[in-house]
C-alpha cells in the first residue's frame, strides 16, 4: 500500500481540481507557486488571490441569467456584496469592478460608502441595501445618503419603529424602503425565529397602517434570509415559498413593490470532496419564484442576492511553518505551528468552522495522523478534524522529513477572519499579526504580488499597551 501523502489525496479525491494542483512536489493555488511566495515573504503569511473574487461574481451572475432565460423569467438579477464579510479596500474594489451593488450592516459602512463615492468606485445610482438593526447614528447616515441624492439607497426595515427615524431625518419628499421578514430558523437552533426582521403576521398590517397612505415612503423590496443559507432541504424550500407568497400578497396591493431579496448563503468549498449543485439550486429558486407568482397573477420580481462569503472566502489562504513535532502519548502526534489558530482563524476555534487544509511541500513523503497546535498556552488552540473526516493527515516531518520545514496552508478562509479577530491591534499572548500579501494577474496573465501590510512588530503592540 502506498503511504505517500500525494497517494492519499489521489485515492481520496478527484485531484487536481479547481484552484489546487501539485507540480514537482509543491502545491499551487490558482497556479500560484506558493513555495516561491513563502521564500519571498516567510510565514506566517496571509494572502488573497484577487482574480478569484471576480470569477465568483461572474459565475453567480451567469447562473442566474441562464436560469432566467431557461424559465422565461421576466425580472432582472442584481448581485450585492455584503461588506461585513471583508471590508478591505482591495476586496471592494475588485468586487465593484465586476459590477456589484452593496449591502451594508452598520453606521461605519455608510462612511465606507462615502469613501467609495469620493474615489469614483460607485455612483449615486449604485444600489445600497441597508440591513441590520439600526442605531440612531446608522439611520442618520442612511438618511444623509438619501438627502445627498443617492437614488437607490434602500433601508430595509428591521422593526416597525425604524420607520420613525426616516420620517424625522429624510428631507426628500420620497424615500425608498424595504421590509425584512423575520424568517423561521431550522429546528436545531436554540430559538425558533430570527431576531432580525418583522414577523410574517405583522407585514401586511404594518404596510396598510404605516406605509400605504404615507406619501414619503415607497415600498420597493421584500427581504428574506435563512441563517443556515441556501440549502436543498425541505425546510429551505418551505420558507422560500412562504416568503414568495407574502411577496405576492403585498404586490397585489402595492404596485411599487418590484424586488424580492433572497439574501445570501451560498456555501463555500470547505473540503476537496465538496459537492453543491449551484446551478441546480439557482434554477430551482427561479422556477419556484416564477411558479408562485404566475399562480398568483403577479409579475415576476427583480431578484437581489447578498453574497458575502461566497464572494471573497475562496480567494483567501493562510500559511504556517511547522516548528516542531511532539509525541504526547502512544496515539497523539502534535505539529506546532509558528502562530495561533485562535488569533488568525477564529472561525475554526469559536464556530468549529473547517477549511481546506493542505501541505505546501513534502507531498512525496509518508503521511501520519496529527493534531495541529498553535503556540499560545490556550488549550483550545488546536485543529484536529476536517469536514469529510474526524482526523487530520499531513506529511511526516521527523527524521525522514528533510531539511526544509513543512509548510501547511488553510484555504478558502478569506471571509470574516479579520473582522472577528481584528486586524493589527492586540492578540492573545501578544502574538503579532502575520504579513498580508495580495496576489493578482497583470493584463498578460503574469502573477503580481505585493505586500499589503508587513508583519506586526512587538514595539507597536507594547505602545498600544502604554509601555
Amino acid at each position: 500500500m502506498r503511504r505517500r501523502y500525494i497517494d492519499l489525496i489521489n485515492q481520496s479525491f478527484y485531484f487536481p481540481q479547481e484552484g489546487f494542483d501539485v507540480k514537482d512536489g509543491y502545491l499551487y493555488f490558482y497556479d500560484v507557486p506558493l513555495h516561491e511566495i513563502i521564500k519571498e515573504y516567510g510565514t506566517p503569511l496571509r494572502l488573497t488571490y484577487l482574480p478569484k473574487i471576480g470569477s465568483q461574481i461572474r459565475k453567480a451572475k451567469r447562473w442566474f441569467e441562464n436560469a432566467m432565460d431557461t424559465h422565461n423569467y421576466q425580472g432582472d438579477y442584481y448581485y450585492c456584496y455584503c461588506t461585513k464579510s471583508s471590508h478591505f479596500s482591495f476586496v471592494l474594489y475588485e468586487a465593484l469592478d465586476n459590477g456589484v451593488h452593496i449591502e451594508t450592516s452598520s453606521a461605519a459602512d455608510i462612511e465606507l460608502i462615502d469613501r467609495l463615492y469620493q474615489k469614483q468606485k460607485i455612483n449615486k445610482d449604485t444600489y445600497i441595501v441597508c440591513n441590520g438593526y439600526k442605531t440612531s447614528e446608522y439611520t442618520q447616515k442612511i438618511s444623509h445618503l438619501i438627502n445627498d441624492g443617492f437614488t437607490n439607497v434602500i433601508p430595509v426595515l428591521d422593526n416597525k419603529q425604524e420607520l420613525d427615524f426616516y420620517e424625522q431625518f429624510v428631507e426628500k419628499e420620497s424615500c425608498n424602503i424595504g421590509l425584512r421578514i423575520a424568517a423561521a430558523e431550522e429546528p436545531r437552533f436554540e430559538f425558533y425565529t430570527s431576531r432580525l426582521g418583522i414577523r410574517y403576521s405583522d407585514i401586511m398590517s404594518f404596510y396598510r397602517e404605516k406605509i400605504e397612505n404615507n406619501p414619503k415612503f415607497t415600498l420597493k423590496m421584500l427581504h428574506f434570509f435563512i441563517s443556515t443559507g441556501i440549502k436543498d432541504s425541505e425546510f429551505y424550500w418551505a420558507e422560500l415559498n412562504k416568503a414568495i407568497t407574502i411577496y405576492c400578497d403585498l404586490r397585489k396591493i402595492c404596485p411599487t413593490l418590484r424586488t424580492l431579496n433572497i439574501g445570501g448563503g451560498f456555501p463555500i468549498r470547505d473540503s476537496l470532496e465538496h459537492t453543491y449543485e449551484y446551478e441546480y439550486m439557482v434554477s430551482e429558486i427561479i422556477l419556484q419564484i416564477k411558479s408562485v407568482c404566475d399562480s398568483a397573477g403577479v409579475p415576476h420580481p427583480d431578484i437581489f442576492t447578498e453574497f458575502g462569503s461566497f464572494t471573497v472566502a475562496e480567494s483567501g489562504a493562510i500559511i504556517y511553518s511547522v516548528l516542531g513535532e511532539k509525541q504526547q502519548n502512544d496515539n497523539e502526534v502534535w505539529y506546532l505551528i509558528d502562530s495561533s489558530l485562535i488569533t488568525t482563524l477564529p472561525d475554526s476555534w469559536g464556530l468549529g468552522q473547517r477549511f481546506i487544509l493542505l501541505p505546501i511541500n513534502k507531498w512525496d513523503r509518508e503521511y501520519q495522523r496529527v493534531n495541529i497546535g498553535g503556540i499560545t498556552c490556550d488549550s483550545q488552540d488546536y485543529y484536529n478534524s476536517e469536514v469529510h473526516k474526524n482526523e487530520v493527515y499531513l506529511p511526516k516531518v521527523g527524521a525522514h522529513g528533510g531539511s526544509e520545514p513543512l509548510y501547511i496552508g488553510f484555504f478558502h478562509m478569506g471571509a470574516y477572519q479579520e473582522s472577528l479577530s481584528g486586524f493589527g491591534g492586540l492578540k492573545h499572548c501578544l502574538l503579532p499579526s502575520p504579513r498580508f500579501v495580495l496576489l493578482d494577474r497583470d493584463d498578460d496573465g503574469n502573477l503580481v504580488s505585493s505586500e499589503f501590510i508587513e508583519g506586526q512588530s512587538y514595539s507597536k503592540m507594547l505602545n498600544l499597551l502604554g509601555y
